[in-house]
């Protein structure tokens, strides 16, 4: 989609070489993961902790899941600011920043540090968590037991871990050129979808016409899939971010209700007495059929590609009719887990002509902004790192 730079002159009016990938960085590779081991970390501890609330119900501030969930964000902090101060001692040092490491340097207190992107906004993300998390300690100090989600203290810890993971993904797009960005970047991007839906649970009760859940879904989920295709420009990229979506899903399916019942009988807490065999709450929101949706993302994309439809309207078209896909699925996969009594963590389970036709009008129209912030949002990744564009090994 994007037009070949021409090449630049160097010397006596030849062409220079084709630009190279950078040289191999051990420590970026070695920051970027430490960071992606935080956010997966923090992922499997709210999973955990939905969990907990829904088969137990109130829990304190020391709990394992919480403990988990610190230990991913301190240990993203802490990776995000060794890399900051790698970058800054570099730079007084004489040596330019590679943007191929985090991306872009940013100067930051009047030039005091040289943070590179990525790091910065996951570093931000990961001070900002254990921040509220001092405040869901004093929420804990004032009313005991906690037995909601979208208590003021969750939801700013939910926003805080979600930056971080946006980090992640900016790091690892930098260092596109080489294997090892381009697996992380396709890792990082199902990590965020699957976090993103539980911030927007803040929404609930605003509109009864519109499930938060189910629109934060189609419009994350389509975006940074469509995201992560435009911005590696690779076949089959979204096919795998939705693979890797699936795994987590299964682990989580397993790993959740197990760590639950295990924990509660250890501390010796009973389960509540109205349980129903449902499935796992945070899992059973997760597209199970995402691989349908990225399937037609990347069909659509070759097929524009190959007859040079428009970059303008491509990935809204893209991203209209994945959306549309996507959010009927989610409304079959809603009535096989939660058979239709009832309402399921995604959102009423009837499937009703209204409802199709809710979920159809929802799934075109967050399809079609997801795939115009798509664009967009790879277009900032290209310029974070633009020396990234060549392919490498």
């Amino acid at each position: 989609m994007d037009p070949v730079p021409a090449p630049t002159l160097t010397g006596p009016g030849r062409p220079s070489p084709p630009d190279r990938p950078p040289r191999p960085q051990p420590a970026g590779a070695a920051g970027a993961y430490t960071v992606l081991a935080g956010t997966l970390m923090s992922l499997v501890g709210i999973s955990w902790d939905v969990q907990w609330h829904v088969d137990v119900g109130p829990d304190t501030f020391f709990t394992l899941s919480h403990l988990m969930l610190y230990s991913g964000s301190a240990i993203a902090g802490i990776a995000s600011l060794v890399m900051v101060l790698r970058a800054t001692f570099a730079g007084r040092a004489g040596r330019p920043a590679d943007p191929t490491v985090g991306g872009s340097p940013v100067r930051v207190l009047c030039g005091t540090f040289t943070a590179p992107l990525g790091y910065l906004v996951s570093g931000t993300g990961a001070a900002l968590f254990l921040l509220y998390g001092l405040m869901d300690l004093w929420w804990h100090s004032l009313y005991g037991f906690d037995a909601v989600l979208n208590s003021p203290p969750h939801v700013a810890l939910f926003i805080s871990i979600s930056l971080t993971m946006v980090g992640s993904v900016i790091i690892f797009a930098s260092a596109r050129a080489r294997r090892w960005g381009r697996i992380g970047l396709v890792v990082s991007i199902p990590v965020l979808i699957t976090f993103t839906p539980i911030t927007t649970n803040a929404f609930n009760g605003v509109s009864p016409a519109v499930d938060p859940r189910l629109a934060g879904t189609v419009l994350f989920a389509v975006c940074f899939v469509l995201m992560g295709a435009i911005t590696l420009r690779r076949r089959g990229v979204a096919l795998s971010i939705a693979a890797v979506l699936g795994v987590m899903q299964v682990f989580l399916w397993w790993f959740s209700p197990w760590a639950t019942k295990a924990y509660a009988a250890h501390v010796g807490l009973p389960l509540r007495d109205n349980l129903r065999h449902m499935p796992p709450e945070l899992p059973s929101g997760i597209p199970m059929f995402m691989l349908a949706a990225a399937l037609v993302i990347e069909a659509l994309l070759r097929l524009g590609r190959r007859r040079g439809w428009s970059g303008r309207w491509l990935p809204q078209l893209t991203g209209a009719v994945g959306g549309l896909v996507l959010s009927s699925s989610m409304l079959m996969q809603t009535s096989m887990l939660h058979g239709g009594a009832g309402a399921g963590p995604m959102g009423p389970s009837t499937t009703s002509a209204t409802a199709v036709l809710t979920d159809a009008l929802l799934g075109l129209a967050f399809g079609a902004l997801a795939g115009h912030l798509a664009a967009r949002f790879a277009v900032l990744l290209h310029l974070n790192a633009p020396a990234t564009d060549q392919e490498g090994r």
